[in-house]
């Protein structure tokens, strides 16, 4: 090769290392490295321990990262391939934290962004899962269910490879954080039937009840009648088989269909929503628990278990990677908003319990188990599905473990007449 080739082709990494050096040598805690697509590593402090490294697979990779800066510009980079984490990817989330807070005057911004511009324009788009295409009012029913498809109807095959025995896609309860995800989920499955004080021949309404795992161990355990409903049609084909396999059928039904639709006032005894309360949209709450207030019983109760976001966190303007790539329309809303709006609805609010804790470990076990099946997920899926909910989980454990993101047990009761029907104390919810 010749001297003027052997410059051009240094020169990608030439740059690729000014820019590391640079971006990083306020970095309050190095403990990762940066890998070249030549094998060159970028280490600031080689003394201290690699909690995970940074591969960066081609000499534009560092521009697909930073060209426009944001949350959504770097997990491209990832979930396309331009970049890849080795190690523990929970970690790698605090470097775009590190970069939205860089505090660079004008003169320094145009400086980096003119070696950022030097580096190649060129990447990677393998051919997998795209954006979201949701169309009409949002939050529309039509909107939601090609919202709720987008999302769940990824592959059943893919979601049974990473959650529990019971495919219970929500957050777990750990008696001890040692537990492994099929005893932590059916301990979060006893607990909410112990909140609700689930009674033989109740009738419970599940609001988005997944692949069934909760109506049918509500059923099993505490011979209630459970109605389940969804809009994701793989989960109500999968719960319907699953029920029908367990010999619930009498007892446990499952319907595709939307929460709005139902009309049964005061058919139910009880109410349960867990983990769909994120799709529902602020615009919605009012008519969300009004719903829920019509269809239960004086005297019931219904318990809401939602992720809401802290209202001191301000999120980066612009479309978020779960707009694009995960939920759509999502929303986490503040839980003094959700309980202001279920108040003036009629309830009355008897529990609130942060689990913020064990969501974090809970999706550290499903980052754990997805990535011992790599090979299996992209056979039931696509490389890039496999990075969207690698990074996407991830970055949620990150969310928690900061204090940005929270999940609450919400029970509230609809009192007849004044009487809540409910004990003076909670000893039942921690008792056999």
């Amino acid at each position: 090769m010749k001297t003027r080739e052997i410059e051009t082709s240094n020169r990608p990494t030439q740059i690729t290392l000014s820019i590391l050096g640079e971006i990083f040598r306020t970095h309050p805690n190095p403990e990762f490295a940066v890998r070249l697509w030549n094998g060159t590593t970028w280490r600031r402090d080689a003394s201290l321990p690699c909690r995970f490294t940074l591969v960066l697979t081609h000499p534009g990779a560092l521009r697909k990262m930073l060209d426009t800066p944001a949350e959504l510009t770097m997990a491209e980079a990832f979930i396309f391939g331009d970049v890849d984490i080795e190690g523990d990817v929970e970690s790698a989330c605090a470097l775009a934290d590190y970069l939205r807070t860089l505090d660079w005057s004008v003169p320094e911004k145009v400086r980096m962004g003119l070696r950022v511009h030097a580096l190649p324009k060129d990447g990677k788009h393998p051919a997998g899962r795209h954006p979201a295409e949701v169309h009409g009012s949002i939050h529309s029913e039509e909107r939601d269910r090609q919202a709720v498809s987008y999302h769940y109807d990824t592959s059943n095959e893919f979601f049974s490879l990473w959650l529990d025995k019971q495919m219970v896609y929500s957050c777990a309860y750990f008696r001890s954080p040692d537990d492994d995800i099929d005893t932590a989920q059916e301990q979060k499955l006893e607990y909410i039937c112990r909140k609700l004080r689930l009674r033989p021949g109740d009738r419970l309404l599940d609001i988005g009840c997944g692949w069934g795992g909760l109506a049918m161990y509500a059923a099993r355990t505490y011979q209630v009648r459970v109605l389940g409903v969804t809009l994701s049609r793989r989960q109500a084909e999968l719960a319907a088989a699953r029920i029908q396999q367990a010999g619930l059928s009498d007892m446990c039904q499952v319907e595709l269909r939307d929460y709005r639709e139902i009309d049964q006032p005061a058919g139910f005894d009880k109410l349960v929503s867990v983990g769909m309360f994120e799709h529902v949209g602020e615009v919605r709450l009012p008519q969300f628990f009004y719903q829920s207030w019509r269809l239960l019983r004086p005297g019931g109760v219904f318990l809401n278990h939602g992720i809401a976001q802290n209202s001191t966190y301000v999120r980066t303007p612009g479309p978020s990677f779960s707009d694009r790539y995960v939920f759509p329309d999502g929303e986490t809303i503040p839980i003094e908003t959700t309980l202001g709006i279920a108040a003036k609805i009629g309830f009355e609010l008897r529990d609130v319990e942060s689990l913020r804790e064990h969501y974090a470990l809970t999706l550290r076990r499903w980052v754990t188990r997805l990535e011992a099946h790599h090979d299996e997920a992209i056979a039931a899926t696509d490389e890039t599905t496999y990075r969207v909910w690698r990074l996407f989980m991830a970055g949620s454990a990150y969310g928690f473990t900061k204090g940005r993101l929270n999940v609450y047990q919400t029970l509230l009761a609809k009192p007849d007449d004044g009487r809540s029907g409910l004990p003076l104390r909670r000893a039942d919810w921690y008792t056999a």
